[in-house]
């Protein structure tokens, strides 16, 4: 009971720090080629010295593990690309909601592969796809067309390769958590390099903001969420995962005073309860096979 309660609290935790990663993106002030670079090189040193003091042995790799955990690194980078350019467009609470997609583009994934997808399945991606079309409909609050649906189009996107993302990382499984983000961060480095802007770095430079994003946002965080997806049942997990994008509409209102409208919040609330349906097996004639099926995914 003690360390699923330490779970509990290591996952509020993790959601909450991703919760706020738009607004140090934002404020950094910086092309987001150069955040993501940063974000990827001080949290390669920071992973890297938590696997240093956890003592935990690098495994030998064979090659082809080496090239999907190097092409699970190329999908996380285009993600998180993605989902910082979303932040320009539209609000970063907006822009997590629909990142929040991502479970819909594992089942859509799977229809491709020729997976069989239950009525109940389609029936969650169906109102998850209707939260979108009405955050569309948004416009008419304001909004200017254009950015609006590059901001959608971007953070849509953004999931889409963060499903990508997840399907290369359950074919490592063998690999620990860390050393799979750590050669993913490392892969970030390598893209990134010839695309960085490395001047002007001056005193105003804000590498506080960067350091943050590195080491809270990136090695903590990931520290916190494996350690407690190793204590955590998956329908735990799920339904704590929704404490990020909340986290993100509050710091977004606090500290850019991006209020969603009326409209905004129907939408959101649609997408997050598909998600949440989907994620939490509601509906499902066998809850105990569903949650199996999400325990061999999470593998």
């Amino acid at each position: 009971m003690g360390s699923r309660n330490n779970g509990v609290w290591q996952m509020c935790l993790a959601m909450v720090i991703s919760g706020s990663i738009g607004a140090f993106v934002l404020l950094s002030g910086l092309p987001v080629i150069d955040v993501v670079f940063w974000r990827c090189t001080i949290g390669a040193l920071a992973l890297g010295a938590f696997i240093l003091l956890s003592r935990q042995p690098f495994i030998r790799l064979s090659r082809s593990t080496w090239m999907l955990a190097v092409a699970g690194g190329i999908t996380l980078v285009i993600n998180w690309l993605l989902l910082f350019a979303a932040y320009g467009k539209i609000s970063i609470g907006m822009s997590t909601v629909v990142y929040n997609t991502q479970p819909f583009m594992l089942v859509l994934m799977g229809i491709v592969t020729g997976e069989r997808v239950s009525r109940v399945k389609w029936a969650w991606l169906l109102l998850a796809f209707s939260g979108v079309v009405v955050l569309l409909s948004s416009e008419l609050s304001g909004w200017h067309h254009s950015d609006l649906l590059a901001g959608i189009t971007l953070a849509l996107s953004a999931a889409f390769f963060y499903a990508l993302t997840a399907i290369i990382a359950r074919k490592l499984h063998p690999l620990p958590p860390q050393h799979i983000a750590f050669i993913q961060v490392l892969t970030g480095v390598v893209m990134l390099l010839p695309l960085a802007h490395f001047s002007p770095i001056s005193a105003t430079f804000p590498w506080g903001i960067l350091l943050t994003l590195g080491i809270v946002h990136t090695g903590v965080m990931y520290q916190l969420l494996y350690s407690a997806i190793q204590k955590l049942p998956t329908p735990i997990i799920g339904s704590l995962s929704f404490i990020y994008p909340l986290v993100a509409i509050v710091v977004d209102s606090l500290a850019f005073g991006h209020t969603p409208s009326a409209i905004q919040w129907v939408g959101g609330i649609l997408i997050l309860f598909a998600a949440a349906g989907n994620n939490l097996g509601w509906g499902t004639k066998d809850k105990a096979s569903h949650q199996q099926g999400l325990e061999q995914k999470a593998r």
